[in-house]
């Protein structure tokens, strides 16, 4: 029989951490693994803003037929005003919505083995780990940089300059555009500019993913790197997601963008018709909904405003429970070796145990954090952060 070949491909750690959580029967677990962010009551809310543009939208929609390959162009236009807000010309950018930032990520993938099938992708060290599912699916080389310092729980700013140093032209190297998911550690402005200059050395392209835009400084602070990337080197893959800041996950909203320095109109329209080749052969039209509720909100000054505002709030909600599980912790501690977790952005800190400790931790203590000692600062509350901290503390971290 033709299937008998298959066989059992390695479990999702993080999916398989969520079926654990979900079966485990302890009344005081806590969740602190899965990259969802979630309020003060244990819940993933609807935005206000998203709210009223699904109204709008469902009073002012006519059609539910297809939109083009390349999807809807004012989602489009909108979501590149967002991340580069004029920085880069619009007749150098091709751009296509894909489904969430993980489709964008896979497009980008395939476009870049399209272009060099010899293509070698210089990864961090750790990075998300679909990155790397989805290259080794592709059968496309993955190179590890080193990225985070285990000892400070900060930036390996030499050990990545030496490492990308290696790459060639045609080689792409993976940045994260701000919030690095799993270490919540980002670059400096300084250090930022020295991986540019190491960038142009090189000749190697950037991709930067972009999955947390407005959790980290603030909407317009956390794209300031993307920008600077994109106007520094020849070309840049840009992949978005719209699934944390616009807190609508499961609709699975996203955008690839392929930037250009030339100004060769028919190079870039090349470009665009490549991007367009490849949503048609892998899903044809992407998903509209959730673009359709971005571009709503981004073209309306009132909920723009109000969406921002919403944003801020949810940001600023990230630092004050980082701010409390840093101090308890030196409280419980008698140290300052947990200062890193305020210095860190975005939903995650990687707490830098080991995977004895994360299982204690679990067993023990019924907290969920994945394997690598990730943990999801959302999924903290005030009530939580004291028996987080007593934990980590007797597991001796």
């Amino acid at each position: 029989m033709m299937f008998e070949v298959l066989r059992p491909k390695p479990a999702d750690k993080i999916l398989k951490l969520m079926k654990a959580y979900r079966e485990d029967t302890r009344s005081e677990k806590i969740d602190l693994g899965v990259g969802v962010y979630k309020n003060s009551t244990g819940i993933t809310p609807i935005m206000q803003a998203v709210k009223k543009a699904e109204q709008r939208i469902w009073e002012e929609q006519q059609t539910k037929a297809y939109v083009g390959l390349e999807g809807d162009s004012a989602f489009n236009d909108s979501m590149i005003g967002l991340i580069l807000n004029n920085t880069i010309e619009r007749d150098r950018i091709a751009a296509v919505a894909t489904p969430g930032g993980s489709g964008a990520v896979r497009q980008a993938f395939e476009l870049i083995r399209q272009a060099n099938p010899n293509v070698r992708v210089f990864v961090s060290n750790p990075t998300w780990p679909n990155h790397v599912s989805m290259l080794s699916y592709l059968g496309i080389e993955q190179i590890d940089y080193r990225y985070f310092d285990e000892r400070s729980r900060g930036i390996d700013i030499q050990g990545m300059l030496d490492d990308i140093s290696k790459a060639r032209p045609g080689d792409v190297v993976l940045l994260h555009g701000c919030c690095h998911n799993p270490t919540g550690a980002n670059l400096t402005s300084v250090e930022w500019d020295e991986v540019i200059s190491m960038l142009q050395r090189t000749g190697a392209t950037p991709m930067i993913d972009i999955a947390y835009q407005g959790f980290g400084e603030g909407v317009e602070q956390d794209a300031v790197a993307t920008r600077k990337v994109a106007e520094s080197c020849p070309e840049t893959l840009i992949a978005a997601s719209c699934s944390k800041n616009f807190g609508i996950y499961r609709e699975r909203t996203g955008q690839l963008m392929l930037i250009t320095q030339e100004k060769d109109k028919s190079s870039v329209k090349m470009k665009q018709e490549t991007l367009a080749f490849l949503n048609r052969q892998n899903y044809s039209f992407p998903p509209d909904h959730g673009g359709r509720i971005v571009s709503t909100i981004l073209n309306d000054s009132s909920l723009r405003v109000l969406w921002e505002a919403e944003l801020e709030r949810i940001r600023t909600s990230l630092l004050d429970i980082r701010n409390l599980l840093a101090a308890t912790l030196q409280e419980l501690s008698h140290s300052d070796r947990f200062g890193f977790i305020t210095q860190h952005r975005g939903m995650f800190s990687q707490l830098g145990c080991n995977f004895e400790q994360v299982k204690v931790l679990r067993e023990n203590y019924a907290i969920y954090m994945v394997d690598d000692s990730r943990i999801n600062v959302a999924g903290l509350t005030e009530e939580k952060v004291p028996v987080v901290a007593k934990a980590i503390i007797k597991v001796g971290i």
